[in-house]
């Protein structure tokens, strides 16, 4: 069987994998904070006794594309984006610490201060719960502030500070919950010089013109991979026949 079926059929499986981390991308492109999945890709040299002329491609990695989303002005005292790098603390269900971008904060069933998925936002002091009643505004540095709704408004008192920390990106795995975590899943120190904007969410860092001119390339690259393939197979069967002529 003639080699090249698997240097392109290593090329077709290396381009759906790239389609889907597309379609994810895409599928994301509303999500807050969301940070685009790249595919990082090798060739690998066919060893034999042939020239090396041949080369198989191999999925090397998936990396992340963390540069900063465009910040949405919605002037909600809940809503909170991180201005430059840096993350918001959330605990997971398994009673573990990940990071996010997404600061579209909601007041919980149980009065406790969570993300729009549930989790509950970390504070200096664990998960933050804010007073009935009030209004909520978020500083600079992450102090929370709660003001009454009613009475004296100069009787707002500070309730709590956001966990923000600022860990190397390159220490940081992508889990399936779309969350951010340490490699070895260790809670990472407050970082003080993380800031935040309030009254802003960070969108998703998606560029959906790129995404779709990629995925339509990538389209092209499948269907010429595929079409290698059945050519190759095409001489295989051609060349088998000459010999049972012969």
């Amino acid at each position: 069987m003639d080699r090249a079926i698997y240097t392109a059929m290593t090329g077709a499986k290396s381009t759906l994998l790239q389609q889907a981390s597309v379609g994810h991308n895409l599928a994301n492109a509303n999500t807050d904070g969301f940070r685009a999945e790249l595919h990082r890709l090798r060739a690998v040299p066919v060893i034999s006794q042939a020239l090396p002329s041949r080369a198989f491609v191999v999925d090397a990695s998936v990396a992340n594309d963390m540069t900063a989303g465009p910040l949405q002005h919605t002037g909600r005292g809940l809503d909170a984006a991180i201005s430059g790098q840096g993350w918001f603390a959330v605990q997971t269900p398994d009673g573990n610490e990940a990071y996010t971008r997404g600061g579209r904060f909601e007041l919980g069933p149980n009065g406790e201060l969570v993300t729009e998925t549930g989790l509950a936002v970390i504070g200096d002091g664990g998960p933050v719960a804010l007073p009935p009643d009030n209004q909520y505004e978020i500083g600079t540095d992450g102090t929370i502030t709660a003001i009454p709704r009613t009475g004296d408004r100069n009787a707002a008192q500070v309730i709590g500070q956001l966990k923000l920390v600022n860990p190397d990106p390159a220490s940081l795995v992508r889990g399936g919950d779309g969350l951010f975590r340490t490699g070895n899943n260790q809670p990472v120190a407050a970082d003080p010089a993380v800031q935040v904007a309030s009254g802003f969410v960070e969108g998703s860092n998606v560029n959906v013109v790129e995404q779709m001119t990629q995925m339509i390339a990538l389209a092209r690259h499948f269907e010429f991979q595929t079409k290698l393939i059945t050519t190759a197979e095409t001489n295989s069967q051609s060349a088998d026949q000459i010999l049972r002529t012969t």
